[in-house]
C-alpha cells in the first residue's frame, strides 16, 4: 500500500485542534457494515482480497441510464431482482455511476455481499460533476460536499472496492485536457479526505476514454506527482476489441505493452463491443497469465439492462423480472469457461509513479501543480462532509465562479474555456451513445443555468 502522509497528518492535527463537545463537528456512527466479504486493497500493481490476488469480473450496471437519475442501490426490491441474475452470471463485481447519498444502502449492499459482490462506484452524477468544457467553477465546495458525502455513505461496506473520482471527463475533445487537474485534485481531495476520517484505505482512481491521442498522457498524469497526489489505479473504457478478433489483432497486445511497468493497478471500467455480435472472447486475454493479468486486474462488462441501445445483456420488464438476452447467457459462459488464474498472475510488487506528461499537440496542460482545496470546503476534512444533497439538489456546476483557496506548489491552476457541457457519466460506448447523452448534459446543463439566472 502507497503512503497517506499528508491524510494521516490531517487526521492527527484534527484530534489535536477539534473540541470533541463542539456541536458543529460531524462524529461518523458506527457503522452497519456489509461484511462476509474481505476488503480489497491495491499494492504493487495489483488489487489484493486479504492475501489473495483480486481480479475484477463484473459488470456496469445502471437501470434507467444516466438521464433516469435512480439509485439501483436505495430500491430493494430493484436491487434483489437484479441481484439474483448477477450470481446466475458468476460476477464479483458491478459498477455503478451515480447513487443517492443521502439514502439508505443497508440492504442491497449486504445483498451484493452475501453474493459475493463488491461495487465499484462513481461519486458524481449529473448534478454533481466536474464540467469538462468550464472545469474550474465547477470545482467548488458545493461539489465536494457530495463527493465526500457519498464516501460518508459508502465507506462503511466492507464489499466498497472503489470510489472513480470521475469518467471520461477528458475525451477527444482537445480542449477537454484543461480538466485534468481538477480531476486529479478532486482525486487527491477523496483520498485525503478518507484518512482525515480515519477510514479505511478505500482505492481512488478515474475511468478515462481509450483516446489514442491523450491515452498515455492521461495514464501518466494521474500516476505522476507525490504521493498524496497520485491515484491509487487507472481505469479505461475499451471497446476495441470487436469479434471475431484476437489479443494482437485488436491491438490489447499494445496496450499491455504500453502499460508495462505502469506501477499501480490497472483495469477496464467498460468493455464489449457489439460489432458482429458479441461473443466476450475477451475474457481469454484478460485472464490470462500469458497476455494480460501481469498488467491488468480485469474489467467491467458494458452493461446490465438495455437502455436504448445495443449494449444490454437484460431486458428489464418490471420491478420483479427480467428478460435475458443470449447475451447474458454467452457472457456467463465465457466467464464460466475463462476462470481468473491461480497464484499472483505475475503481478509487479513495487508501486512506481512515472514523469509527468509534457504539453503537445495533443495534451494541453502544462503543469504538475493542482488546484488547492477551495477553502470553504476545508472544514469537511475535520468536521466531515454531513448529509449529501442526493439527485434532487441544487447542483455545483454554476455554485462557483472560480475555483478558490491559495495556489501553493502542486497545487496551481490552469486557464480553462468556457463553454457548457457535463460530464460524460453513463460512459461511451459508442459514438451514436456518447453524442446523445453528451447532448442530454448539455441540455440538462443549458436548463439548469437558465434556471439559476431567472432565479
Amino acid at each position: 500500500m502507497r503512503s497517506y502522509a499528508l491524510a494521516s497528518a490531517l487526521a492527527a492535527a484534527s484530534l489535536v485542534s477539534a473540541n470533541p463537545t463542539d456541536p458543529t463537528r460531524t462524529t461518523p456512527q458506527l457503522p452497519k457494515r456489509a461484511s462476509s466479504l474481505p476488503a480489497v486493497t491495491a499494492s504493487g500493481n495489483a488489487f489484493w482480497a486479504g492475501d489473495d490476488r483480486f481480479y475484477i469480473r463484473g459488470i456496469d450496471y445502471q437501470p434507467g441510464g444516466s438521464s433516469g437519475m435512480k439509485d439501483p442501490l436505495a430500491d430493494e426490491t430493484v436491487c434483489k431482482r437484479d441481484i439474483a441474475e448477477f450470481k446466475k452470471l458468476g460476477i464479483n463485481t458491478v459498477r455503478v455511476y451515480m447513487v443517492d447519498n443521502s439514502a439508505d444502502h443497508d440492504t442491497c449492499m449486504q445483498e451484493l455481499a452475501d453474493a459475493g459482490i463488491y461495487l465499484v462506484l462513481d461519486v458524481n452524477n449529473p448534478l454533481y460533476s466536474i464540467n469538462r468544457d468550464k472545469p474550474e467553477p465547477s470545482y467548488n465546495a458545493a461539489y465536494l460536499q457530495s463527493v465526500f458525502a457519498t464516501i460518508d455513505a459508502f465507506q462503511k461496506y466492507d464489499n466498497t472496492l472503489a470510489f472513480f473520482s470521475g469518467n471520461e471527463v477528458i475525451n477527444d475533445k482537445l480542449n477537454s485536457t484543461l480538466s485534468a487537474p481538477y480531476v486529479k485534485a478532486t482525486t487527491r481531495d477523496m483520498r485525503q479526505y478518507i484518512g482525515s476520517m480515519n477510514y479505511r484505505a478505500i482505492p481512488v482512481g478515474y475511468s478515462a476514454a481509450d483516446v489514442s491521442n491523450n491515452r498515455m498522457q492521461t495514464a501518466h498524469y494521474f500516476n505522476c506527482g507525490t504521493d498524496d497526489e497520485r491515484s491509487d489505479f487507472f481505469a479505461f473504457n475499451d471497446y476495441s476489441w470487436c469479434a471475431p478478433s484476437s489479443f494482437s489483432q485488436s491491438g490489447w497486445d499494445a496496450k499491455v505493452k504500453s502499460f508495462t511497468g505502469y506501477g499501480l493497478p490497472i483495469f477496464l471500467s467498460e468493455w464489449g463491443c457489439t460489432t458482429n455480435g458479441r461473443t466476450f472472447e475477451e475474457l481469454s486475454a484478460l485472464m490470462s497469465s500469458d497476455d494480460m493479468t501481469m498488467v491488468y486486474s480485469g474489467g467491467l462488462l458494458y452493461e446490465y439492462s438495455k437502455e436504448g441501445n445495443d449494449f444490454g445483456i437484460v431486458d428489464v420488464s418490471d420491478s420483479s423480472s427480467v428478460s435475458e438476452s443470449d447475451d447474458f447467457k454467452a457472457y456467463s459462459s465465457a466467464l464460466a469457461k475463462y476462470t481468473a488464474p491461480s497464484g499472483n498472475g505475475g503481478f509487479t510488487s513495487t508501486t512506481n509513479s512515472v514523469a509527468c506528461p509534457t504539453k503537445d499537440a495533443y495534451w494541453l496542460v502544462d503543469s504538475s501543480a493542482l488546484p488547492a482545496i477551495p477553502d470553504e470546503a476545508k472544514s469537511y476534512m475535520t468536521a466531515g462532509a454531513g448529509t449529501g444533497p442526493g439527485l434532487k439538489g441544487d447542483g455545483s456546476q454554476n455554485a462557483g465562479s472560480t475555483s478558490t483557496g491559495t495556489a501553493s506548489p502542486g497545487s496551481g491552476s490552469v486557464a480553462t474555456t468556457a463553454s457548457a457541457s457535463g460530464e460524460n457519466v453513463a460512459g461511451r460506448p459508442a459514438p451514436p451513445m456518447d453524442m446523445a447523452i453528451f447532448a442530454i448534459a448539455g441540455v440538462f446543463g443549458f436548463f439548469t443555468l437558465a434556471g439559476t439566472l431567472l432565479l
